[in-house]
């Protein structure tokens, strides 16, 4: 569907314009999918994202700075995150014994699990998705997104 077609535009928009209100409806568009998706496990995409970023740990303890780095929702507030996860038994919370000023997070064994169980719905998400284009156009894809962004 044409971007003027979803909002209903009749008057011609600059291209600068329609290129970001694609992107931003676009991203609507995935928000909401995923949002559905996760709402039977009482999860945020945010708070998924904590849970991935902890499982790619491997077992070691992360901090709130790298989290906060390899979030892709850079303003999430995360100790409110990490907190939410705590009230769930998806994360632990420890003082760092290297630097008593700094916060451990680990994720549980509880929380592995909940991600073993979204893994396969996750990748049928995207999946989903992907399909609608061929390979060589998703690495194109892929590409413009990363030169738009500068």
């Amino acid at each position: 569907m044409k971007i003027e077609d979803a909002i209903k535009s009749t008057t011609e928009m600059p291209l600068g314009k329609k290129t970001l209100l694609n992107i931003t409806y676009t991203q609507n568009i995935l928000s909401e999918s995923f949002n559905e998706l996760l709402k039977p496990y009482d999860l945020s995409p945010e708070q998924f994202n904590v849970l991935r970023i902890l499982r790619g740990q491997k077992g070691k303890p992360a901090n709130m700075c790298v989290i906060q780095e390899r979030m892709i929702a850079k303003t999430s507030n995360t100790t409110r995150l990490v907190d939410k996860l705590l009230l769930k038994n998806l994360v632990i919370r420890e003082v760092c014994s290297a630097n008593r000023r700094k916060m451990d997070i680990t994720i549980t064994e509880k929380g592995l699990a909940l991600l073993k169980e979204l893994d396969p719905k996750v990748e049928a998400h995207e999946n989903s998705y992907a399909a609608n284009l061929e390979t060589d156009e998703l690495h194109l894809l892929n590409n413009l997104l990363e030169k738009y962004r500068g």
